[in-house]
């Protein structure tokens, strides 16, 4: 199968790969570019464990053909903490133990990373709503949905 070239942004950093048409952005991500943030956990979009940010917006990365988002510009766990700080969204994930074994993490921090930068100051009712096409087996999401609100506190402060 022939490779295509793909030019595109990960991390704030500009990409250009040679990629196979049936590639999938998760692929891409761990076997190319090394960022294994992004977890292959079901290949069917059922859990999140590969959510990435795409324009700032979650998508599934093993669903996404790697050629779609020519152009376009990527984030993943690893692009989100700056200069080795953690953001706030991070911290509190630490600080409410909202990490078990760790295998939803990403997905989840990267899916509530996207719903605050649209909404600084949801109501819980609202961060369950985003959070709810990712699957945590370990921590019966009440701290994580503590995390979250806990974060959007903290940034309202600092604002």
């Amino acid at each position: 199968m022939r490779k295509q070239l793909l030019s595109f942004t990960v991390n704030d950093r500009p990409q250009e790969l040679a990629v196979r048409p049936n590639a999938t952005l998760l692929e891409v991500l761990r076997e190319q570019l090394q960022l294994t943030g992004a977890k292959s956990g079901c290949d069917e979009g059922a859990c999140g464990a590969c959510t990435v940010l795409l324009d700032g917006q979650p998508v599934r990365s093993c669903l996404t053909l790697a050629l779609e988002v020519e152009g376009r510009a990527v984030t993943t766990i690893e692009g989100l903490a700056r200069g080795g700080e953690l953001t706030a969204l991070q911290r509190a994930f630490v600080n409410h133990g909202a990490v078990q074994c760790g295998y939803c993490t990403s997905g989840m921090i990267l899916v509530a990373a996207a719903l605050l930068a649209h909404n600084p100051d949801p109501t819980e009712a609202e961060v369950r709503d985003a959070l709810s096409g990712n699957v945590c087996r370990c921590t019966g999401y009440a701290k994580i949905v503590e995390a979250v609100l806990a974060a959007a506190e903290e940034m309202g402060r600092n604002k």
